[in-house]
């Protein structure tokens, strides 16, 4: 861990602090820009909760197998480890919200591909595996894009609230609204829920044109100063020599597998052990948009009264209860309160975990460490989904689930002994940004 010191030579390096026109407030450049991006993260996100829900459903309609059905998930999350150190890269180099337009672009191409094929009738699990897997690179692309959008967008006092909005949005939109509303677009069709996702990429595009500000990293930042494996080999040497962030990483790491595992078996698990139509599905994923709508609005509450290191411990807690009711229950409501408590403390975490990160990284190394940091996390997610599936074909659903309970329940230890007061003091002591 950096001491005071480091942290604060690294900010100069990183730049001047932000400026006075750029501190919040009514009509502030600042202020705009958080309703832009909160705005943004809606939209797309629930974009990416319909597709969360058509995509899957989509192959149970081709097979009835718990490991191709777990594929699904596996092509959306896999890039993620293929790619993610070098998208990391690109960040650090070119205009970002040029990249989230990229990427925005790429969605937008893939889902009018698998429209195509739907309204033919013509989808095969092949379309579905190479449709996912460009969609998963597209969402490295703009989640780290989005990610380093916040401190060059909003000044230094307004980031927590922003980091709240932003990802109060993602988890309700993405886990809540969208299945919701995917689950009744499915019901009409897969070509017409399809055709909403299309329009949601497009508005999403457009918004991003009323962002006020210059989001290409600073000329000096952008010189490379050695090959691109040298300048990922950088943002993990950062990450892994910080012991809070990487304490953060691998912790999240088996989290997003347990993430991954859940939401890769639950459509085989809605439809065959529950009895769910579509529409039960989508009101069982969207519990946990609705337990992130509550972390949302209670996060700087709870932050208050209990402090940041409670406040993640309960994403601890909401995991293992999310992962574990399928294995006890097959009530719609059982599972879907388990999923209530893992979006609560996933948001929780969320916000906290983006502040301390935002406050300990220097903004020319932010694009690259926040790639190590999803590849940890995010990276983990393929592996849950293709793990889960193993162990459902070989022991049964219960089983899998059952695993990755204990798996969660075995990272409390480490988590209180690293995540101390004293060390979410130094972070918020010393921010990288002024």
């Amino acid at each position: 861990m950096e001491n005071a010191t480091d942290r604060r030579t690294a900010t100069t390096e990183a730049g001047p602090p932000v400026p006075a026109e750029k501190r919040t407030g009514p009509g502030d450049p600042s202020t705009r820009n958080t309703a832009v991006l909160v705005s943004f993260t809606a939209i797309t996100n629930l974009a990416d909760g319909v597709t969360k829900v058509v995509l899957p459903l989509m192959a149970t309609g081709l097979t009835d197998s718990p490991a191709q059905v777990a594929g699904v998930g596996l092509t959306l999350t896999l890039p993620w480890l293929l790619v993610a150190l070098h998208v990391g890269v690109l960040v650090d180099r070119f205009d970002r919200r040029v990249l989230l337009w990229i990427a925005d672009v790429a969605r937008m191409l893939v889902v009018a591909s698998l429209l195509f094929l739907a309204v033919r009738d013509a989808v095969t699990l092949p379309a579905l595996y190479v449709g996912g897997f460009v969609l998963g690179v597209a969402e490295v692309v703009a989640l780290t894009s989005a990610a380093t959008l916040v401190p060059s967008a909003v000044a230094p006092a307004g980031q927590e609230r922003a980091n709240a909005w932003v990802a109060g949005a993602e988890t309700v939109c993405n886990e809540f609204c969208g299945p919701f509303v995917g689950g009744l677009l499915v019901a009409a069709g897969a070509s017409v829920a399809l055709g909403w996702t299309g329009a949601g990429y497009l508005v999403g595009t457009l918004i991003l044109v009323l962002l006020v500000g210059r989001f290409r990293p600073k000329a000096d930042d952008t010189r490379p100063t050695g090959t691109v494996n040298q300048r990922i080999a950088e943002g993990v040497r950062f990450l892994w020599q910080q012991r809070l962030l990487r304490l953060m990483a691998l912790a999240l790491t088996v989290l997003s597998a347990c993430w991954g595992a859940w939401l890769a078996l639950m459509p085989l698990v809605a439809t065959s052990l529950m009895g769910l139509d579509a529409r039960e599905y989508g009101i069982l994923l969207s519990a946990l948009g609705a337990g992130g709508l509550v972390g949302a609005l209670g996060v700087t509450t709870v932050n208050r009264l209990l402090g940041r290191r409670w406040a993640m411990f309960a994403d601890l807690v909401g995991t293992a209860a999310m992962v574990a009711t399928p294995v006890l229950s097959t009530n719609l409501w059982v599972v879907a309160s388990g999923a209530f408590l893992g979006g609560m403390g996933g948001i929780l975490w969320t916000v906290n975990s983006r502040t301390l990160s935002q406050r300990l990284v220097p903004d020319a190394m932010f694009g690259r460490y926040n790639a190590a940091a999803r590849l940890f996390s995010w990276g983990a997610m393929p592996l849950g989904a293709g793990l889960v599936g193993v162990l459902a074909e070989w022991f049964g659903i219960r089983a899998a689930f059952a695993v990755f309970t204990v798996a969660t329940l075995v990272i409390i230890v480490p988590f209180l002994r690293t995540v101390t007061p004293q060390a979410l003091g130094e972070a918020d002591a010393g921010p990288a940004r002024d």
